[in-house]
């Protein structure tokens, strides 16, 4: 492991400065993604700062009826929470699929969705890795491909060499939830606060796949806002894994239905968590028949590029997608699916 410099600001301002005044600094919350990065050597910085406790560890009610869980609420805190378990079921079961509970005890509201790739090129430093090393190209065309990203990757996918390949899935069930529940990320920079709509703050490689996401260099998360639930609102989440537990996803669905409406977002498919908008569109208003999501599927997935690979490729993700979610509606809508 690098030696590196630690710090423990006295509050949350005092870290995003230390952060943004050096390029070479990151944020340490529950590190359960980090701490592993420094052993493996994937991460080397000069500088951590630490902010467990420099950000709110309570889950509050806001004024229009929905929640707002501080970026230090751990991931076993939000699952047990009966809010949450009431008014966002998909929430709590995503996060009970992810990882262990020793592990949950420790991982943080801010902090899981940020967990990076759990690409096996990624996590071995003696391969080449576009994410890992910029420019360096991608191991994992043509080779360990199961769990690469069948969505948002170009249909004429560039050459393994190339800086800015990459086919690598986010891993974070957490994600996959909040993406559906249209929550909204509360972030300090050194630019003053902001608002950004969880749906964006995830970024596809486009030229540069070492970027996970659209926060700057020391923009600090400080807390998640889940919208209120509307009367009637169902959610669900279902994941498809190689094992029964501490598994990373194949692929995993969100869904949530109210009034008509229908979201759907699909994990451990592409570099972010993915919301089938267009399929929700085709949905919207209609009846939730097992042909009707079959369909909006089809045309969701019709631009898919599976990857072929050593181990038989990605391709079994396109009907698995579709199954699971066909599965996790029929499930929200006593059979009718």
């Amino acid at each position: 492991m690098k030696p590196f410099a630690y710090a423990r600001p006295a509050d949350a301002a005092a870290a995003v400065r230390d952060v943004a005044g050096d390029r070479s600094a990151v944020f340490l919350a529950g590190g359960t993604n980090l701490v592993d990065h420094l052993k493996l050597g994937i991460a080397t910085p000069g500088l951590v700062v630490d902010v467990r406790r420099l950000t709110s560890r309570e889950i509050t009610d806001t004024e229009d009826g929905g929640l707002r869980i501080g970026a230090a609420v751990t991931n076993s805190v939000v699952a047990a929470d009966r809010r949450v378990r009431e008014r966002y079921p998909v929430l709590a079961q995503a996060l009970l699929a992810g990882a262990n509970g020793q592990l949950r005890n420790l991982a943080t509201t801010a902090g899981n969705p940020l967990q990076r790739t759990r690409c096996v090129y990624f996590q071995d430093v003696t391969t080449p890795c576009n994410k890992r090393e910029p420019g360096s190209g991608c191991s994992a065309v043509g080779g360990y491909t199961r769990y690469s990203a069948v969505l948002g990757v170009p249909a004429a996918l560039p050459d393994a060499t190339a800086p800015e390949t990459c086919i690598a899935t986010h891993p974070s069930d957490m994600a996959v939830a909040l993406a559906v529940l249209d929550a909204q990320v509360q972030v300090l920079g050194p630019a003053g606060v902001r608002t950004v709509p969880f749906v964006d703050l995830h970024r596809l490689p486009g030229d540069d796949p070492s970027r996970d996401t659209v926060l700057e260099h020391g923009e600090l998360i400080t807390s998640i806002d889940l919208p209120p639930r509307p009367a009637g609102a169902r959610s669900a989440y279902r994941k498809v894994r190689d094992r029964a537990s501490y598994a990373f996803a194949l692929v995993s669905v969100a869904a949530w239905v109210a009034d008509g409406e229908v979201r759907i977002a699909l994990g451990g498919v592409a570099h972010k968590p993915w919301r089938a908008t267009r399929a929700e569109e085709i949905l919207r208003g209609g009846a939730l028949t097992e042909d009707a999501v079959r369909a909006a599927m089809a045309a969701e997935l019709a631009a898919a590029q599976p990857q072929p690979g050593v181990d038989g490729g990605s391709g079994f993700k396109i009907p698995l997608v579709t199954r699971t979610v066909v599965a996790t509606l029929r499930d929200l809508t006593g059979g009718q699916a």
